[in-house]
Formats: C-alpha cells, sequence, structure tokens
C-alpha cells in the first residue's frame, strides 16, 4: 500500500491551495498540518470542507508566523528549541536536559490547537524539517505511545554511508518500538523520474508505504498532476494499494 502525503498543509496559503488541487484531482492521499501559521486557520476549514484525512506536522525549527498569538510563554519555549535544534548539522542527534519541559510544551501545545482547528486528534504525526526525530523527542518519548509516526527515510543500497544507515536502522527500530510506522518512507523530491517512481510502487505492493510531498514545489506539483503520474504511477499506486488490502 502507497500513502502520498503533503507536508506544510496551513504554512501558507499557496502551499495549502496547491495540496487541495493534488487531493481534488486524487493525487494525494493525505495531509499534514501545520498550526500557529499564516494559513493554518484556513486551512483547517478547507481540509473539514473537502473530508482530507490530516496529521499533525509538529513543528519545532520554523517561527510561528499566524497573527494568533498561542502565549507568550510557549513562544519563548519555541524560541529556545528552535536556537538549539538550528545550531548546527547534527543538533538533532545531541539531547538538551534543560529543554526537556520546553519540547513538552511545545509539542501539547500544538496538539492542542490541533484539536481546536479540526475537532479531533491528528491521524499521524510528523514534523517540519523531520525535527519530531531529534533525540529529545525520541528519549522523552513527547509523543505518546501508539500513535501512527512517521520514520525515517529508506534509501536504496548505496545512496548512504553506513553510518548514516546504522543511525536510521536504529531510529526506525526504536519507532516500531512505541509507535505505528509504515514499512518505508520516500521523498517524491527525490523520486521524480518514472523510473524511480517505479521502484516505490513496486515495494507497496506487498508492504506500506508513505510519500512525502510538497506540492508548494512546483517540480513535484508537476509530477503530481502530470500525465504520467496520472495515468500510470498513481494507477500503480491504487493497484498496490487494492491488492494489500486483498480487494
Amino acid at each position: 500500500m502507497i500513502r502520498v502525503n503533503a507536508d506544510d498543509w496551513g504554512r501558507s496559503r499557496e502551499e495549502t491551495d496547491a495540496a487541495l488541487a493534488c487531493f481534488v484531482s486524487g493525487r494525494i492521499d493525505s495531509a499534514s498540518a501545520m498550526v500557529y501559521m499564516t494559513d493554518s486557520e484556513r486551512g483547517a476549514a478547507v481540509a473539514k470542507e473537502h473530508g482530507i484525512d490530516v496529521g499533525l506536522h509538529v513543528n519545532l525549527s520554523q517561527a510561528f508566523t499566524s497573527g494568533e498569538t498561542c502565549g507568550g510563554s510557549i513562544v519563548r519555549q519555541h524560541a529556545r528549541i528552535r536556537r538549539f535544534l538550528c545550531a548546527g548539522k547534527y543538533a538533532l542527534i545531541l539531547y538538551h536536559p534543560g529543554l526537556r519541559r520546553a519540547f513538552r510544551d511545545v509539542y501539547a501545545s500544538q496538539l492542542e490547537e490541533f484539536h481546536r482547528l479540526y475537532g479531533r486528534g491528528p491521524s499521524h504525526v510528523d514534523g517540519h524539517q523531520h525535527m519530531h526525530l531529534c533525540t529529545n523527542m525520541l528519549v522523552d518519548r513527547v509523543i505518546p505511545a501508539g500513535q501512527s509516526v512517521r520514520r525515517s527515510f529508506s534509501f536504496q543500497p548505496g545512496e548512504k554511508g553506513a553510518l548514516n544507515l546504522a543511525y536510521r536502522r536504529l531510529i526506525n527500530r526504536f519507532l516500531c518500538r512505541h509507535y505505528r510506522c509504515t514499512d518505508y518512507f520516500f521523498a517524491l523530491a527525490q523520486h521524480l523520474s518514472p523510473e524511480r517512481f517505479e521502484k516505490i510502487a513496486t515495494l507497496g505492493e506487498t508492504s506500506s508505504v508513505e510519500v512525502m510531498t510538497h506540492p508548494g514545489n512546483e517540480p513535484e506539483f508537476a509530477f503530481l498532476m502530470g500525465d504520467y503520474y496520472s495515468t500510470v504511477g498513481r494507477g500503480t499506486a491504487h493497484a498496490c494499494a487494492r491488492g494489500t488490502r486483498g480487494d
């Protein structure tokens, strides 16, 4: 089974509308929404109107842009987390004991805001720039066990070094013990050719696969709305899903 998920729903009107166009055309299956952002309020109304399956896109690395305040304390804690995580390329693998409370409070605030906007809990949880996989979030199990959570990237043989792959295996092993995860996770941006996308489709015949997309990016939007994906790529994904469910 293959699920194509649009990230950054609600970050801006343009990104929401691009993802909506893909959903209405049957090119994506779900979206991950950011809260406290420019289009969060309208995006929630649009998602409910169209019956879109929406999860929480936890934001730990970008400043809130909504005019609505989430409280000065949360803004300050969020700023501390951002400074830490954006300080260097490998900051997410470090553990900051002084930010334990901040991570919990900021996540809880975003979850509460999601409930306010959508009238329900998120169907899944992932993170902006994949920061839901930072060490503080994992070690302290900030996301409650049993939730559907995005795993780390999957790669073809030879695409990454041994150390990188070993780290990702460790993260995925932890995630699968505590959360519900797909078997594979890929970025559409790295699979914009028929040859590469067909490899994902092949995996989807026997495994659960999530494909992340950002329709606000023109190359990804063009691929999703193009003839290949419409007649071959998406058709293959649908066939995989039907076969997995035993239809």
